[in-house]
């Protein structure tokens, strides 16, 4: 993998660019977008971890993450959003590795779970190759748009001890080329 790929915490500056990744017409029949005010609150709030993520040779920012339950005192962290501008071209594959790793090694993470949208095909395909396993389904759980039915999600998790078995079978490959994984966190007043 040689994608230059970069992980900063979200400022409160940054989410006028949140926001649209998040209703862009290509990501919006995905997930469930947020209001501003919830996405101040997983800036601001310790349980979560909210990034953007800046990839390519000049590291444009090209997407965001938000991990929910970094201080679980069960150890079960949610990859709760990944949403890329950037399709096609290795960014989500990369992003997931970083998360993965940050989750397990930087985190402490036992279990690290999603739930994906059904509909969500590409996903879904990405999340098993890198090791998530399928827990189950909520079978009609989400809206689709007024009159368009329902989809359901998909729930997935990974284990710090199959995470460690993919490590030593070298199935995680090697991380892009990463200039820096943000491993502390700042509030949203603070310079990153």
């Amino acid at each position: 993998m040689s994608q230059r790929l970069r992980l900063r915490p979200t400022m409160l500056s940054d989410l006028d660019f949140v926001g649209s990744v998040e209703f862009d017409s290509q990501n919006l029949p995905f997930i469930t977008p947020w209001e501003r005010t919830q996405h101040e609150g997983a800036v601001r709030f310790p349980d979560f971890r909210h990034f953007i993520v800046e990839g390519g040779e000049d590291y444009a920012s090209i997407g965001f993450v938000i991990l929910q339950g970094c201080r679980n005192p069960h150890g079960s962290m949610e990859l709760k959003r990944l949403v890329l501008q950037a399709k096609g071209q290795g960014y989500g594959r990369a992003c997931v590795r970083l998360l993965k790793q940050m989750a397990f090694r930087d985190l402490n993470a036992h279990r690290f779970w999603l739930d994906v949208k059904q509909l969500n095909t590409r996903a879904l395909a990405l999340y098993a190759s890198e090791g998530f396993v399928e827990e189950g389904r909520l079978r009609e759980s989400v809206r689709l748009s007024v009159g368009a039915g329902f989809d359901s999600l998909v729930v997935m998790s990974m284990l710090d001890r199959e995470y460690q078995a993919r490590l030593a079978l070298d199935q995680e490959g090697p991380l892009p080329a990463v200039a820096t994984l943000a491993t502390t966190w700042h509030t949203a007043g603070d310079p990153p």
